[in-house]
């Protein structure tokens, strides 16, 4: 059942993130046939409560209101990953929704809220990629999938950054309501009903870890001859040591293998190269490393969640406007 939905709203919370949910399920549509939702912001503590941005919302809504939601949706907050504790109603009532067959949905950094309440022990859940490594840190018994847009643990939804809350609530609403339903609501918003891949198309490329005082040189020359197949002995000849003393060095001054960093490297180049050009698969991949467009659709569909032509579709910079 979907039609009594919630969202929560506390000191800190952000304007796009809460956005998200009352666009979804906060705006009457039945001209077009589809549903109308029971629909609450529900501030918790004092009022007005405050955003991240200064603005301040007002709510006649409280805590009691959580009661009877079929969904409660707990939107981002600017200090949720650091914040030491939360309102204990708020977590009860989160409890509360799941214990009576309801379902609770973040998104971006309010996981971090449904992990205070217990709900994430024993689930696969995501949040923001800046993110995840925090919440694995924080709820040690979540499953956490760093790389998707959202997870749904029925009952509880988790989704990564900012726009992957309309994935999440999409998904929601083609799940309880059908395709078309959800369909509709998305032409309304001018936003795709499914987007293709996850969040790790959207992942800057880190940096290596630490000081690279031993193997800096070698990355280097790597990074200016991904086009050619080396060897993890042609690397460690460069750095002057044996196979064995490279890889190890390797990993303790990157966090990775050398291959997995050339991977990434060549993944990095090609992500570049299909967002600023307009270069085939074949030119892409042979400038890569890939040497053919099968294996950088391979690698690119494993590293970054989607196919290279998907991302180009998204990425890809327009041609600019040509002046009379």
């Amino acid at each position: 059942m979907l039609e009594n939905v919630a969202v929560v709203l506390m000191d800190g919370g952000h304007a796009f993130e809460l956005g998200v949910v009352c666009e979804v399920f906060g705006i009457d549509r039945s001209e077009q046939g589809l549903p109308v939702y029971d629909f609450a912001v529900v501030g918790i503590g004092k009022q007005p409560v405050q955003l991240h941005n200064g603005m301040d919302v007002s709510t006649p809504y409280g805590i009691d209101r959580l009661e009877e939601a079929d969904l409660i949706a707990v939107p981002a907050g600017c200090d949720y990953p650091e914040r030491a504790d939360y309102p204990p109603e708020l977590l009860r009532a989160l409890r509360g929704a799941v214990e009576r067959g309801g379902r609770v949905l973040s998104v971006c950094s309010g996981a971090f809220v449904l992990g205070a309440a217990g709900l994430l022990d024993g689930r696969s859940c995501t949040t923001h990629w800046r993110h995840t490594d925090a919440l694995a840190r924080r709820f040690p018994l979540a499953r956490i999938e760093p790389d998707v847009l959202y997870v749904d643990d029925d009952p509880v939804i988790t989704s990564a950054g900012t726009a992957a809350g309309i994935d999440a609530c999409l998904h929601l609403v083609r799940k309880e309501q059908g395709g078309a339903v959800a369909s509709g609501i998305a032409r309304r918003m001018v936003v795709p009903p499914h987007r293709e891949g996850g969040q790790a198309q959207y992942v800057d490329r880190p940096l290596p870890r630490g000081r690279c005082d031993t193997v800096g040189a070698v990355l280097s020359w790597m990074e200016r001859h991904l086009d050619r197949e080396v060897t993890v002995e042609e690397l460690a000849a460069r750095a002057h040591m044996s196979p064995r003393t490279f890889a190890r060095r390797f990993h303790q001054e990157t966090g990775t293998t050398p291959y997995r960093w050339l991977l990434g490297q060549r993944v990095l180049l090609a992500r570049e190269l299909l967002e600023g050009t307009d270069e085939t698969m074949d030119a892409i991949a042979t400038r890569a490393g890939f040497g053919s467009a099968a294996t950088l659709r391979h690698h690119f569909s494993q590293w970054v969640g989607t196919t290279p032509q998907a991302y180009r579709r998204t990425f890809r910079d327009p041609v600019p406007a040509r002046s009379a």
